[in-house]
């Protein structure tokens, strides 16, 4: 557990020294530093996280599958750089540091974003980084990038631009499409131009990366009524910022970009609860869950500074507790602890 808690300690103490200025959202050698080092502790783990075997499996089958059967399987840029690094004579790990690269890139550029980037860490570290990012690869990489793109349309991007950015993220998680609704009418630029510049990039998004798994999806998760553990929990963690937000909108110093935009986030995670209590399958909803994450970040460091260097420990705290938590109590913390470093790099 010792990387786990040296990580999220790093960031913490950072949050002392900061000071955030509204006029200054620069990068500090610092913060350049300890994202290097989240990076290198999501690439270079080894039999770290539930899914390593499948991972495993696929860049086996990489190794000696001509590249347009690699692809068919699907997610064709997370299986681009498998067959990749297999031509190369590299080994799972550079695929993972490679992932876990554009991950961190997403989490700092969003970060950066923010007006508190230290805090954002934190908030990010316990769940996002060490859960997601180390457990489920390909979902990380797409949400690194869906997390750059929406640090681009926070600084005025167009749909167009952000639509781009989640079509090269559902090259590694097809589900991150879905995402894409929510930001349509986010731009302060024409209503009417953004509405139609959504609707098409969605459905265009869907026929090409969602139009011939809904079948599979369907049977898999939804007919076998596939379930994830602790789903309530990790939805409850999205509900208790979008809550936040849709009281204390006002006081959070979003721009109004910004504004509309999380308002859109916080409305979906707060239908995600009932959305458990009707469908059959809780994964479905955990997975989807993981794209509105990012209002968490975008929240709770705001929340902070509203109670100024109170609210600055209550929510690292809050970011201990649902380490420690997780790492001693989820069902299946025993595929994350101990951390492991890849052996034949030393």
């Amino acid at each position: 557990m010792l990387v786990y808690w040296l990580m999220l300690g790093y960031f913490a103490a950072g949050s002392f020294f900061y000071r955030p200025s509204p006029n200054q959202r620069t990068g500090s050698l610092p913060l350049y530093f300890g994202t290097v080092l989240v990076a290198l502790a999501i690439g270079l783990r080894y039999k770290v996280g539930a899914d390593w075997e499948a991972y495993r499996f696929l860049f086996s089958y990489a190794g000696y599958a001509p590249l347009h059967r690699v692809l068919n399987i699907g997610d064709p840029g997370y299986q681009l750089v498998n067959w990749s690094v297999q031509r190369a004579g590299f080994e799972l790990w550079l695929v993972n540091l490679i992932c876990g690269a554009i991950f961190s890139i997403g989490l700092y550029r969003f970060a950066r974003a923010q007006p508190d980037p230290w805090l954002t860490f934190v908030v990010a570290v316990p769940y996002l980084v060490v859960v997601v990012a180390m457990g489920y690869t390909r979902q990380a990489a797409a949400i690194g990038i869906l997390m750059a793109g929406l640090a681009s349309l926070q600084r005025g991007s167009s749909v167009l631009r952000f639509t781009i950015y989640i079509a090269v993220a559902a090259l590694f998680h097809k589900t991150v499409v879905a995402i894409l609704p929510l930001v349509v009418f986010a731009s302060q630029r024409s209503r009417l131009l953004n509405l139609l510049a959504g609707i098409a990039g969605t459905i265009l998004l869907y026929d090409i990366f969602l139009s011939s798994s809904v079948e599979g999806f369907v049977r898999n998760y939804i007919d076998a009524e596939y379930n994830s553990q602790g789903a309530l929990i990790r939805v409850v963690m999205n509900l208790v910022p979008a809550v936040a937000l849709l009281m204390f909108r006002r006081r959070l110093s979003f721009s109004p970009v910004e504004g509309r935009m999380w308002t859109y986030f916080a409305w979906a995670a707060a239908v995600m609860p009932l959305a458990l209590a009707i469908l059959p399958s809780t994964t479905v909803i955990d997975r989807l869950s993981l794209y509105l994450i990012p209002l968490q970040l975008a929240v709770l460091p705001r929340l902070a500074q509203l109670l100024k260097q109170p609210g600055r420990m209550l929510v690292i705290c809050y970011a201990v507790s649902v380490m420690f938590v997780w790492l001693n109590y989820a069902a299946h913390a025993k595929y994350w602890v101990p951390y492991r470093i890849q052996p034949d790099l030393f």
